[in-house]
This record gives structure tokens, sequence and C-alpha cells, in this order.
């Protein structure tokens, strides 16, 4: 049995295109299933079409913004298709995630931030009054925000 357990069932391993972004696979299956359910959280859902399009709305106000490699952006977001969008924005602008719960003790965060080298933190609006303490010198963005201002921006690709 445990044999079993240890080699069967975690017999996971599957090959994977090393040498592509995790980006990069993704806009390969949007290409294949654009109208497809990509995302679903509650009684929303995101098809792999609008899911691409809002992620690369993000990743270019952050790409202006300044993000590329090396740069860290931290996300702090209760989940939410938001949290999807805005981890795959990140990764999209060519920077780092540093994921946050928005409701962890300030000091934790304070430093987190901090520590990090964050330039700018992404949260959602009813989130940036408790952040705000945290954003004296980053940038403090609601996803919602970007998502309403981006909405020209939808047929481009990151």
């Amino acid at each position: 049995e445990k044999e079993v357990i240890l080699k069967k069932f975690n017999g996971t391993a599957a090959p994977y295109p090393r040498e592509k972004t995790i980006h990069q696979l993704f806009e390969e299956q949007v290409e294949r299933t654009p109208e497809h359910p990509a995302a679903l959280y509650q009684n929303r859902q995101l098809t792999y079409r609008e899911l691409n399009a809002q992620a690369n709305r993000v990743a270019h106000v952050l790409r202006k913004k300044g993000i590329g490699p090396d740069q860290m952006v931290g996300i702090a977001v209760h989940r939410s298709l938001e949290m999807i969008v805005g981890l795959l924005g990140i990764l999209k602008a060519g920077g780092a995630y540093l994921p946050l719960h928005p409701e962890d003790p300030e000091e934790r965060l304070g430093f987190m931030l901090e520590d990090s080298g964050a330039s700018i933190l992404l949260t959602q609006r009813d989130q940036l009054d408790r952040l705000r303490p945290h954003g004296a010198d980053r940038e403090l963005i609601a996803i919602e925000d970007l998502l309403m201002e981006g909405m020209e921006l939808t047929g481009e690709e990151c």
C-alpha cells in the first residue's frame, strides 16, 4: 500500500517544454480554445480570450511603469478572478510577484514589501486604505482600475 501511494499515485511526471514560459504556454491554449472557460470563481467566469486580454492590460500598465525582468510586484488581493488576472499580468510584464495576504498583520506586510524591494503593490479597491501606510515608497494600484482604464488594450498581445 505504501509503495502504491508513494510510487503510483505520486507518479505525476509529464513532459514539459522547459524553453517556454508559463504565459507562453497559456497563450498557446488561448489560440486553441479561446472561448472555453479558463477561470471560474463563485458565479463569475472568464474565457481564455477574456483572461488573456485582461492580463495583457495589466502587463501593459506595469511595463509602462517600468516593471520588467528581476523586478518585484507585490500583489495583495483576496481570492478572485482579479487575483488570477494580476498574477498572469505580472508574469507577462516580465516581473516576479510577491504574494501577500491583504489581512496579514501590518508589520508583516510592511516587512515583506520593504525586504522585497517591490516598487508596485497591486491590490483591490477595498484594500487601498488598509495598505496605504505600506505604499509610501511604492505605488499602490487597484487592479479593478487597471481593468477599467485598459479597455482599449483588449486585442494587444504581451
